[in-house]
């Protein structure tokens, strides 16, 4: 990796372990989002129940039934999570859920700290092709976006809620996104209710020791 994208990389590095030092405050939460392509998949043949010494059996034969898109935020301060399928990954649908984050889940908060990857439809252009200027305006006033670096994807809290989730609900057949909805509405409401929030530990301090390798070097 060229020094240059060395730089860029420790920069937004450090601004997001910056962000998970500050004091929880619940006016300026920080929120960590991301999201997943998903394959709906159905069954050929009824599965075969499990029986006494044999385990359900199902046969590898399967029927695509489309992509869907699943979203999750999480509030690891407050070890709040919420998670919603969509049909199509755009930037409408991204900016519908951010409405949603703002309008319905923190309506009282001055301004969300918002972590997540540099995605093309991750952006605040992407609030003015969904909604009215007025609009796009307010909720656009409501962030303050910390990007992830390219390849610092394990900085984004949101990732590890992400593979919890695919462990714990995902591995297996779900057929429509109906169904999909059904089962991350239950997953999402056991993990609040479970899960406390997410002590994270790795400061710029400790990113200065032992990333020292992907900080410039300046001669004395």
């Amino acid at each position: 990796m060229p020094p240059e994208h060395n730089a860029a990389f420790v920069a937004c590095m450090e601004d997001i372990l910056d962000l998970y030092q500050k004091q929880y405050c619940r006016l300026y939460p920080g929120i960590c989002m991301d999201e997943k392509p998903y394959q709906l998949l159905d069954e050929t043949r009824g599965p075969i129940p499990m029986k006494p010494g044999k385990a359900e059996r199902r046969d590898g034969e399967y029927v695509r039934n489309g992509t869907c898109s699943i979203f999750v935020f999480t509030e690891p301060l407050a070890g709040w999570r919420h998670v919603a399928a969509c049909e199509r990954r755009t930037r409408v649908d991204w900016a519908n859920q951010v409405r949603e984050l703002l309008e319905v889940y923190y309506p009282k908060a001055h301004k969300i700290r918002l972590v997540m990857d540099n995605l093309n439809t991750h952006t605040l252009a992407s609030l003015y092709e969904a909604f009215t200027p007025d609009m796009a305006r307010s909720l656009a006033n409501r962030l303050e976006i910390h990007y992830t670096p390219k390849h610092g994807s394990w900085l984004n809290i949101a990732e590890i809620e992400l593979s919890v989730m695919t462990k714990q609900c995902l591995e297996r057949r779900i057929s429509s996104i109906n169904s999909l909805s059904l089962e991350l509405a239950e997953w999402e409401t056991t993990r609040n209710r479970n899960q406390k929030a997410v002590d994270w530990q790795f400061t710029t301090d400790d990113a200065r020791i032992k990333l020292k390798r992907l900080y410039p070097q300046f001669k004395s």
